[in-house]
This record gives structure tokens, sequence and C-alpha cells, in this order.
């Protein structure tokens, strides 16, 4: 039998977390009143997917998300289909996200270069991201380039981006730690945000690509991005390797980070980095954030079911706590509370 969501809306909600509805603070530490959730599981969950998901299916996803109340959705990558096969279809993607119906939602893609950009920019695209490293080997291997000549590529996107009114987001990946160099200095990383920032991002999500990171690595890295980048001009973008996503995305938003990328269903991995698991899941942000009093205008049943529906595709059980807690069969919730 499926746990029944009902019961843990409202003022029942208090109940099974501890009381912290209606609290702003944690520990002493004030807390924001909301956070914008960026849903990146179209793309960076489905992008090392092994076998190639239908673009009907990914729409459906985005539907389902969409209709979860996610105000951000990343929804494809317009690489070249020899690398990424999986987002080959980012150009019929983008086009028939707009027959959705959502108005609500600011859609983006990924665009590693100016030929990316302008592909998106002809089907529609009204947001699109760049991404850089911040470690040097990484980004060779990565996009084949140097930290700097990743930088200079981008220079053209934003000044493109800027003239057509499309605006650009930023990605720092390797945030804590690189697979290739270990331990990356939190100096390194901001270095690259202050870069993108400068250049025109509206704001840049600093990602644990690995997932090595702890909350005292993450915390040592926003304090130094911050001596260059506001905080509110960044996001949190955590990997769960080590099972640290939801913690260190606690960690960001108790230092005042009030923009979190997640995965429906904890999808995604990386793979340049051996072992590396999947973004932490919406489900569990969302439950965690709605358990401390703080609004994201997300539907959480909805969120489950656009899980279940795609992992249900996938072949593969989720990799959200709040997900498996819930998928039954579980204890009668009701009469604890």
């Amino acid at each position: 039998m499926r746990g029944d969501l009902s019961i843990l809306r409202g003022q029942k909600v208090s109940s099974l977390t501890g009381g912290l509805l209606q609290t702003r603070t944690l520990c002493g530490t004030p807390l924001p009143t909301s956070v914008r959730i960026v849903e990146v599981g179209p793309r960076d969950g489905l992008q090392n997917e092994a076998s190639v998901v239908p673009t009907d299916v990914k729409i459906e996803l985005i539907r389902r998300l969409a209709a979860a109340g996610l105000p951000n959705i990343e929804i494809t990558s317009f690489v070249s289909p020899k690398w990424v096969p999986q987002m080959g279809d980012h150009a019929e993607v983008t086009r028939r996200v707009k027959d959705l119906g959502m108005d609500h939602v600011n859609y983006s893609v990924l665009t590693p270069n100016m030929k990316g950009f302008e592909g998106a920019a002809a089907a529609g695209a009204t947001e699109v991201a760049v991404f850089a490293a911040a470690s040097e080997t990484f980004s060779r291997t990565n996009i084949n380039c140097t930290i700097e000549e990743s930088l200079e590529r981008f220079r053209p996107v934003l000044r493109a981006a800027a003239e057509r009114s499309i605006a650009v987001r930023g990605y720092v990946s390797c945030i804590a730690g690189c697979p290739y160099e270990g331990r990356v200095d939190p100096a390194a990383v901001a270095k690259v945000a202050k870069a993108l920032m400068d250049m025109g991002c509206y704001e840049v999500s600093l990602g644990d690509t690995i997932g090595i990171g702890t909350p005292g690595d993450i915390e040592r890295v926003i304090k130094e991005v911050t001596q260059y980048v506001p905080v509110e001009k960044l996001a949190g973008h955590f990997h769960d390797t080590y099972g640290q996503a939801l913690v260190n995305t606690l960690t960001a938003v108790k230092m005042g980070v009030t923009v979190i990328d997640s995965a429906v269903a904890g999808l995604g991995g990386c793979p340049y980095a051996k072992g590396a698991s999947g973004n932490v899941s919406t489900e569990d942000v969302v439950y965690m954030l709605h358990g401390m009093g703080i609004h994201t205008g997300v539907d959480l049943e909805k969120v489950l079911e656009a899980g279940r529906y795609i992992t249900g595709h996938l072949g593969q059980p989720t990799q959200s706590k709040v997900g498996k807690a819930l998928a039954g069969p579980v204890c009668d919730m009701k009469s604890k509370l």
C-alpha cells in the first residue's frame, strides 16, 4: 500500500518533523523564508543514461515537473549528439515545451560554446547555461580546454545572449574535489565564479560534481566565493556519492543560499568521475525545506509522481529517500500523528 502523502500537509507536518513548520531559525541560525528549486533531472539527470529516453517521455516528465510547481527546469543540452547521444533531440525538446502551456516555468538549456548557443537560440530558448570547472585537469578532460580557454569561449555567448535578451546562468563544477586532482582550493572556485558573474551571468551554481564535499568544505567554499559574488547570486548543486548531498544543501541554505539545484528521483551522475552518483533528489530537498517552514511553491506529491513515472520508464529504483519511504509498503503514519 502506497504511503498517503496527504497526511504530510498543513500543520500535521510539524508533528512529523519536530514542530519546525513555523520556525525561521535552526539552532539559532536564521533561515530564509523561501528557496527556489532548479530542477535539473531532464538534463543532468538523464544525460548519462545508457539507453536513449524517447522524446515523448522527456516531454511528459517535464510536464509533470512543471505541474508540480517547479519554477525552473533545465530541459536539455545543446552539445554534439556524438558526445552525448541522450541529448540529441535538444532542439525538438526545446520547441515542444512551449506547447505545454506552463507559463510560470522558466526552461533553460546547457550550451557549451557559441555553436550550441546558436542552436539553442534558433530553437527558441529563453535561458541558457554555461559551465566551467574549478579544476584544470577536469576542464581538459571534460571539455578539452583549460579553465581560461573555457571562459573565453563563453564571452561571445554572453554577448550574443545579451543582444537577444536571453538570460545566462553559470555553473562551476568540482567545487570541493576533482577525480584527478583531489581536493580543490576554494580560491580557485571563487576565481571562476567571479569570472562568470563579471561576464554577465545572472546567477552562478556551485557544483560538487563528484559528491565528495562535506558541510565543512561547502562552508569554506561559500565563505570564499561570497568575498567576490553576493550570496543572493549563488545556487548550490550537490551530488550524493558520499551521502552528503542533503546536509550540504542544508549548510548552503543556512549560509544564505536561496537557490538549490536538484533532480527528481535523485537521477544523474558524472561520466568523468568514477562512482559519482546522482544529484540530491528534489523530493528529499522539498521534504526537508517544508519541514523547516521554508516555502518552495512545489507540490511534493506531484514530484513523487513524476519520480515514479521516470524511474518506471528507466526500470530502476528511485534514489530519493522520501520516494522510497512513501512508495510502500510503509507503516501507517496516520496512526503516529
